[in-house]
Order: C-alpha cells, then structure tokens, then sequence
C-alpha cells in the first residue's frame, strides 16, 4: 500500500472557517501535473464496494434522524463520487455540503512535486452544530480514517493512473 502520511491540518481554514474538527492525509502520486480535479476523481470517484456498504449502512442508520442521504452519483455533473462540488481550481478542489448536525468540507490540494510526481493531500473539515453533530463524528471517524487512506493509496497505484 502507498505511504499515507497524516499531518496536523490548518484550523481556521478559508474552505469552513468555523471548522471544529479536520484531519488530512498526504500521498505522493508518481503523476506529473495532476490537475485537483483529477486527483478527486480517481480518489473518491469510484469507491470500493465495502466502502459503498458502509454508506448505504449509514443513510439507513441517519435517514430517521432526517439527514441528507449521501449517495455515489458516478458521472454526475457537479459532484464527484457522494460529494458535491464547491469549487474548483487546478490546484484545489472543495467538495461537501451542509447538514443539520454538521457542515463539512473534503479539500482536495495537489502541489508539484519535482522528478517525484505531485503530492496530494486530502483535508476532511467538520463544523458540528450540536451534540448529535458530535456524536456523529465519533462514530464514524475511525471508519473515516480506514476510507480516506483507502482511497488516497488509489493515486499512487500505476493501474489505476493510466486510466
């Protein structure tokens, strides 16, 4: 598996400056100039299928508690994978929306990395609202972490650049 390397995120960020919980996750992808976008894509685009259980898991799990359904929308236009898209530049890309009990922001950074490709790191940003907010959090961050080193391991794997 590639070399996941979790580091100390900025709070506040410009992306949810009232952020209260962040974590973020760097690799080093051998690609050259990945536009963000792209790095976005090919990470959370296509989700493993025991990553699609767990989501279905969790909006039968939250659907009584009247919180937005998070679904995989493969090809849809202004969303990338269960995300939809904020904003987008070549270096950065910011996806997410708001809820109820939490708002959150997944920043998708990729900066030139000389001869050894493009480091790209992945912010998970959380402004929770309230305790169930919190609860929440608790509850699926160790699920959160096993999914987020999954899919950023994608971008240093050959096979599945060259697509």
């Amino acid at each position: 598996m590639a070399h996941i390397v979790p580091e100390d995120p900025a709070l506040p960020h410009s992306a949810l400056p009232d952020a209260d919980w962040a974590d973020r996750y760097v690799v080093l992808s051998p690609e050259r100039s990945m536009p963000a976008i792209r790095a976005a894509r090919l990470a959370l685009g296509q989700s493993p299928a025991w990553v699609r259980g767990l989501l279905g898991l969790r909006n039968r799990i939250v659907a009584p508690f009247g919180l937005k359904a998070a679904e995989m929308k493969l090809g849809e236009a202004g969303a990338v994978g269960a995300f939809p898209v904020v904003s987008v530049r070549d270096d950065q890309v910011v996806l997410g929306f708001d809820d109820r009990h939490l708002n959150f922001r997944i920043v998708v950074d990729v900066a030139a990395a000389g001869a050894e490709g493009s480091s790209v790191a992945v912010t998970t940003l959380v402004d929770r609202h309230n305790l169930f907010g919190r609860l929440y959090i608790l509850a699926v961050t160790p699920f959160h972490r096993l999914i987020v080193r999954t899919t950023l391991a994608r971008l240093a794997d050959p096979a599945v650049l060259s697509r």
